[in-house]
This record gives C-alpha cells, structure tokens and sequence, in this order.
C-alpha cells in the first residue's frame, strides 16, 4: 500500500493538492481513502462533501464517489483512557514528591494525544484498510514535523519509563521502594507501557518504509520556500522521504495592455525567480507546476480538473523508490554511520553523544538517536555533511571491545 503526506507552510493549499491528487488517483482506478490530520477540518469543504457524517454501519468513513473514500478523525478518548495507568502511576511519584496536583495532572497527560490519535489511525488503515493508496492531507509544516517525529521521541520517553530487569523488580519490590523511597510502577502499568511501545515501534515502521513519502507543497514566494528548505532538511534529519515538490498557485502570462496584464506582469517575474529558486533548492527531487485557475477548485470535478492541469515531472502515485535512511558500515578499522541531511552545512549541524545516544540538532529540530549495539562500545572521532548527508565516524573503545 502507498501512503502519501501532504504538507506545507500554512496557506499554500496543500490541502486542495491532497484532495485533487486522491481524486485523480481513485478516477485512474486506483481504490484511495484521503484523511487529514490538520484539526481545521477543510478536507470536508475541497472535497464538497460533509465529513461529520456517518454511515449506515456507523463508519466515520465517507464515500465520496466510485474507488474514494475520505475520514475526519475521532476524538482522543479513548487514547488517552489507555494512558490513564500510566498517568496514574506518574501522579503518585509526583505526589511523593510534594508536586501541586493540579500542575501533576497537567505534565502527566499524554504528550501528543491528538497526533497519536492520527498515527493510530493511519497505522489501522495501512494494516487492514483495503486501499492502494492513502493521501493524508498534514497540518502545516510545524505541526507535520512534531507529528512525524513524536513516534520515536515518545518511544524514548516510554522506554526510560519502564526498568529493564522487570522480573528483578517484581522480586525486589517492597526493597527498592523502600530504597527509592517512591512507589514503583505496578505490573499492569509495565504493560500499558510495553504496548504502547509496540505500537509506536509499528508506527514509525510505516512512516520510514519505502512506499510512505512526503510530497512539499509550496508557492513560488521567498519566504515560503525559505521555510520549505528547512522542512526537507528537518523531514531528512526524522528519517522521512520526500518524493516531489509541488509549486502552487502559479499564475498565467499575461496577454494585451490592460492594467490587469501589468499587475500579472509583475507577479509573473517574482514567480519566475521564485521557481529558479525552487529547482535550485530541490534539485534532484521532481517539481510539480499547478498553475491559479480562475475559480476556487472545490468539488471533485474541480479537484480533478486541477490535477490535470499540473505539469512538470508528474509520476505515478504508486510508485516507490529506494528510502536513503541512516546506515551503519565498517570503514577503515572503525565504522561510518550516515544519515540524509538536505540542504545543510557541518556549521549548521549540533552533534552531541550522551551514553548509549547521539543527539543532532538542526536549526530549531532535535532528534535522539538510540546507537545501534555495535557503535555503544565505540568512540566518535569525527563528523563532517558531505553531498547532502551526516557521515559521523567511530572507532572500537578498547576499554569495552571485547577481546579477540
């Protein structure tokens, strides 16, 4: 199954590009669900339909027409039901602590739940749905970023959270409360963890395999493409793939001497230098031209029309390719571990190792890799971008490498 992700700064339509790329997939004959994950709730207004509804079964699911269908999401009840063991454990450490209740109530709650609730969601209908295809209209890049990187950050906040020697706690239990002077989680909040670490684990599996990918939508304005260069950056530095780049609102040549003409004029040249400067940055990725059309495209007759009047380098929605992802290598006597880092320079990279992690900073975004086996008994000896990736070097520590 395919799964698309649609975002962009705020006001480039990225929402209009996801409904009239699901439209045109499912008119092709490819059976596609489009969903939104933006708390706006303007997926329901392009396509024209209400996404409120629900059907005879009671399904939030909406048919739109032959081979689409849509989803508005749920609420996060039942999310965060599932978290209360957890937050009940967490209220009496605080307590313990002499916290203020209502301030523990507040810093206990589940980071993230109407994100989590998307995830779940897009995780269910990649598992069971019976789609080729899954659009997903994002919220705008800020939100989309916290949203792809919560899966992996909230693993690491759950694994700190449970004791690796369960069973040796179930043994020493009364004793290391008493050592600790604090109370010790109980079994069924070591479960609620457990499976909400395998569940974040199988998320961030569909988010970095190879048939999921994003697609940037954008305007051919400097400040937007500004914000679009730290995306790609940031979207390489969480591990996910970004397929195309799609220019918005791009307005005709003008014809005849009207004032009309000379006011499209003065658009027409900002846009062109707005669009070198979209090739130069996003070069080699495939950059798709939708040009303004004169009416609002909202319906799937004006969704499909838009799509077809897109050019540049259009590709079949199904079609995957190789997802360049942080690896590990042997490499003259230590190892190279690279990672994807678009658009950056070494100056604009933080590197930091903490234990068993390697922390890397880019700009405002933060993420905290958990070292493969091999590289927690090495050293780091260098980093350096080059081409457009982090290559950081290691080398055996021979206080922990195990002897020949």
């Amino acid at each position: 199954m395919r799964v698309l992700l649609f975002t962009g700064k705020g006001g480039v339509g990225k929402t209009t590009t996801a409904a009239a790329t699901a439209v045109q997939a499912a008119r092709s004959g490819i059976k596609t669900l489009v969903m939104s994950t933006d708390a706006a709730h303007s997926l329901g207004d392009a396509l024209g339909v209400n996404l409120a509804a629900r059907s005879v079964d009671g399904s939030p699911l909406v048919d739109v027409e032959p081979g689409l269908c849509a989803l508005q999401l749920s609420t996060t009840h039942s999310v965060r039901r599932s978290w209360r063991s957890v937050q009940d454990y967490l209220l009496t450490v605080l307590n313990a602590l002499g916290v203020d209740p209502v301030v523990a109530e507040e810093v206990t709650e589940l980071p993230g739940a109407d994100e989590i609730v998307a995830l779940l969601e897009l995780r269910a209908q990649v598992e069971s749905g019976p789609w080729d295809l899954v659009v997903v209209d994002c919220a705008p890049t800020a939100e989309t970023l916290r949203l792809l990187a919560l899966p992996e950050a909230l693993t690491w906040h759950i694994e700190k959270l449970m004791p690796a020697q369960r069973g040796l706690l179930r043994t020493l239990r009364p004793a290391a409360q008493a050592a600790a002077g604090l109370p010790l989680p109980g079994s069924q909040v070591l479960d609620t963890l457990r499976r909400w670490r395998e569940t974040l684990h199988d998320i961030q599996s569909v988010l970095t395999a190879e048939t999921t990918s994003v697609r940037l939508v954008l305007t051919p304005e400097r400040v937007v493409i500004a914000e679009s260069r730290r995306t790609l950056t940031a979207l390489g530095l969480y591990g996910v793939a970004v397929d195309q780049v799609v220019v918005n609102r791009v307005f005709p040549e003008p014809d005849g001497g009207s004032v009309q003409a000379g006011w499209l004029a003065g658009w027409n040249k900002a846009q062109k230098r707005g669009l070198s400067e979209v090739r130069q940055s996003f070069d080699p990725l495939p950059i798709v031209i939708t040009p303004y059309l004169a009416r609002e495209p909202v319906g799937t007759d004006a969704l499909a029309a838009l799509a077809e009047a897109r050019t540049g380098d259009i590709r079949d929605v199904l079609r995957t390719f190789p997802v360049r992802s942080m690896s590990v290598r042997p490499e003259g006597g230590g190892y190279l571990l690279t990672l994807p880092l678009p658009l950056v320079t070494a100056g604009a990279v933080d590197l930091k190792r903490r234990d068993d992690e390697l922390l890397i900073s880019v700009g405002d975004q933060r993420r905290v890799l958990s070292l493969p086996s091999v590289l927690r008994r090495c050293l780091v000896t260098g980093a350096t971008v080059r081409n457009a990736t982090l290559r950081v070097r290691f080398v055996p520590d021979e206080k922990v490498w195990p002897k020949a």
